[in-house]
């Protein structure tokens, strides 16, 4: 009778253990959310990560800290979230680099296309060409000429292998056919205040990022990488109308959670995600600063699954004909 009961305990105890995986799941979320950006504080992914998290955290019911782990062109704060228990406390917000660092980059301490649970696409950032406001070019054709013949001393500041302004200026010295000295720096926060400050001269960087600065003309700008000019400025051409062909370029920007998290909190944190990119105050926001949230159809675990895939493949032979890799 005692080993009756014994038995029927440990089964208890068994069928428990099995089952909390999915009681967790049911009870998601019950603790504070943590959503990684692995850049400094200040730069376009940050900001829009805290109004996404903003959104999110209202809808799941628990807070939502956005930590910066930044460094080795995001790849530091993407291997954090990579090793992070599949719970759904740990997420995070990487942009297109989650796809180019697969080849920029010769050894990763994680597979991108198997790391990580997709969440959903969050929104695509048009890149725009600044420079430090004494800078003398005054338009990009200007520009084009000024960095040839100065190709030794202009200097192009970016936030990293991997990041962003890193990817854009590589496709416009493509575009030019010019190497130009680059500046790395940690983030572009401290990137964009070096050229405020008149460090370097000229750099690509998000218009959610850079709006106000052009708008205050605090930076000159040159022209936007987007098909048609953004709504937040109007006054600015597009590349193609300031005669480059074939520069278009958006930086998207995804939330992950780690490879193994449960289905049921990945759809829960992509219905909150959907809700958020429907928020007016995020609409407004975003739009403030020259984009716009994707649809709802592309803000699935589906959606952003399919675009590193396709990006992946799309990045691959541009950075092998430039040659740049990092360790």
């Amino acid at each position: 009778m005692i080993k009756r009961l014994l038995g029927l305990l440990a089964g208890v105890v068994l069928v428990g253990t099995f089952a909390s995986p999915i009681a967790q799941a049911q009870d998601y979320p019950n603790d504070t959310i943590n959503i990684v950006v692995p850049f400094s504080a200040g730069g376009p992914t940050d900001t829009v990560t805290r109004l996404v998290a903003e959104s999110m955290s209202k809808t799941l019911g628990q807070q939502i800290i956005v930590e910066n782990v930044g460094g080795a062109g995001g790849t530091l704060g993407a291997a954090r979230v990579a090793k992070a228990e599949p719970d759904g406390y740990t997420l995070l917000l990487y942009h297109i680099g989650m796809a180019t660092t697969a080849t920029l980059y010769r050894k990763l301490p994680y597979d991108p296309k198997t790391a990580f649970a997709p969440v959903g696409l969050v929104t695509e950032v048009p890149m725009v060409m600044i420079a430090r406001k004494d800078f003398p070019p005054n338009n990009l054709q200007e520009l084009v000429t000024y960095v040839k013949e100065n190709k030794d001393t202009v200097t192009y500041a970016n936030a990293g292998v991997g990041a962003a302004s890193h990817l854009c200026g590589m496709l416009f010295m493509q575009a030019i056919e010019t190497p130009l000295t680059t500046v790395p720096y940690k983030g572009t926060g401290p990137a964009l205040t070096d050229l405020l400050g008149g460090q370097v001269d000229f750099m690509c960087d998000q218009t959610t990022n850079t709006t106000g600065q052009i708008k205050a003309g605090e930076v000159k700008a040159y022209g936007v990488f987007a098909d048609q000019r953004v709504e937040a400025l109007p006054d600015l051409p597009t590349i193609k109308e300031g005669g480059l062909e074939g520069l278009s370029f958006g930086i998207w920007h995804g939330l992950y959670a780690p490879a193994g998290t449960p289905d049921e909190v990945v759809n829960k944190l992509s219905e909150a995600l959907k809700v958020a990119l429907a928020d007016p105050n995020v609409i407004k926001r975003f739009a403030e600063l020259g984009t716009e949230p994707v649809p709802a159809d592309q803000a699935t675990p589906e959606a952003l699954k399919a675009k590193v895939a396709s990006e992946i493949d799309r990045w691959k032979p541009v950075i092998e004909t430039a040659g740049e890799y990092a360790d």
